[in-house]
C-alpha cells in the first residue's frame, strides 16, 4: 500500500495507475481485487487512480473505482481532486457521475482554482452547467481576483459566457489588477465576447490599474472588429488616466483602419500625451500621416 507521505510508488501501484490512464478497466480490476493495493493508493504527488481515471475521462474505470470504495473528495498535493481534473478536461459523464457520490465542488487547488473555474477556463459549457446545477459558486475567483467569466472571456467562448451571465455573474467584476472580463476579451480579439458583454451592461470605460481601457487595447493591436463594438457603445476618446488617447495607441499599433475607425468616430489628432508627443509625432506610416493631416484639415475647415 502507498502511505499518506507520497513518497513510495510500489510497481503494482504504478500499473493501477497506468490502468486507470489507459482506461484499462480489466487490468484495474485485477488488481484492485487482488487486494494487493490501496483504492487511494498515491503517487509522489498525492494523484490517486481515480484522479487519472477522471482527468482522461474513463468512466467505467471511475465507476470501479468508486465502487471498490474510492475517496472522492481526496485532493491532490496541488489541492485539485478528481471533480476538478473531470471538470478540467469536459468529461461531463464523470462529472455527473461524481456528483452521485458525494463529490463537492469547494476544494481549491493551490491558485484558488476551483472545478467551476476550471470548467470554464476551458470552455467546457455543458460542464459548467452542470457544476452550477449541483451548488458551484458563480462568484468564485482565483488567489488573483479572476471570475469564471474572466476566464471565459479570456479564452473567447462564448457558450460559456452566455451561461455565466444569464447565472448571476458579475459582468464588470476586476481581477486584482482592475483587469475586467471586457478589457481581456478586447485584448484578446474576441468581438462576439466584446458585442455580448457590452449588450449585458459592461463598463465600456472601466480602467485598469495601469489606466489603460479595452479600447487603448484593442487599438494598440489592430483588432479593428472589437474597436468596432466599442465604439457603438460611445466610449472615452479622450486623454486617459495612464496619460495618453486611443488614437495614440492605434498609431503606435501601426493599423491604419484602426486609426481612421477612431477618427471618423471624433477622435481628437492634436490631443498630446503625458510626454507632449501629437499622434502623428509616434509615426512614419505613410497612410496614417495622411489620415491625421486629413483629418486635421477638415478639423480646420
Amino acid at each position: 500500500m502507498c502511505k499518506m507521505s507520497f513518497k513510495k510508488e510500489t510497481p503494482l501501484a504504478n500499473a493501477a495507475f497506468w490502468a486507470a490512464r489507459k482506461g484499462n478497466l480489466a487490468l484495474l480490476q485485477l488488481l484492485l481485487n487482488s487486494g494487493r493495493i490501496d483504492v487511494d493508493c498515491r503517487d509522489s504527488l498525492g494523484t490517486t487512480a481515480l484522479m487519472v481515471a477522471s482527468n482522461y475521462g474513463h468512466i467505467d474505470c471511475v465507476r470501479e473505482l468508486v465502487v471498490q470504495g474510492a475517496d472522492i473528495n481526496l485532493q491532490r498535493e496541488s489541492g485539485a481532486t478528481a471533480l476538478f481534473f473531470a471538470a478540467q478536461q469536459g468529461h461531463n459523464d464523470v462529472v455527473k457521475f461524481l456528483f452521485e457520490f458525494g463529490a463537492s465542488t469547494e476544494f481549491k487547488n493551490k491558485d484558488g482554482g476551483t472545478a467551476l473555474l476550471a470548467a470554464c477556463q476551458y470552455g467546457h459549457a455543458k460542464v459548467a452547467d452542470t457544476l452550477l446545477k449541483h451548488g458551484a459558486n458563480i462568484h468564485d475567483q482565483l488567489y488573483d481576483g479572476a471570475s469564471a467569466l474572466f476566464l471565459a472571456a479570456q479564452g473567447g467562448f462564448l457558450d460559456v459566457i452566455r451561461l455565466l451571465l444569464s447565472s448571476g455573474a458579475k459582468v464588470n467584476q476586476p481581477r486584482q489588477d482592475g483587469t475586467a472580463p471586457l478589457w481581456i476579451a478586447s485584448q484578446m480579439g474576441h468581438s462576439e465576447v466584446v458585442r455580448v458583454m457590452l449588450l449585458r451592461g459592461a463598463d465600456r470605460d472601466a480602467t485598469r490599474n495601469d489606466g489603460t481601457t479595452a479600447l487603448l487595447k484593442a487599438a494598440n493591436k489592430g483588432y479593428n472588429n472589437v474597436i468596432e463594438e466599442l465604439l457603438k457603445f460611445s466610449p472615452t476618446l479622450g486623454l486617459l488616466k495612464n496619460g495618453t488617447t486611443a488614437l495614440h495607441a492605434a498609431v503606435l499599433g501601426g493599423s491604419a483602419r484602426a486609426v481612421a475607425l477612431l477618427l471618423e468616430a471624433g477622435a481628437d489628432p492634436n490631443i498630446r500625451n503625458k510626454a507632449n508627443e501629437l499622434p502623428a509625432e509616434l509615426t512614419k506610416n505613410e497612410r496614417i500621416l495622411r489620415l491625421l493631416r486629413t483629418k486635421e484639415k477638415q478639423r480646420k475647415s
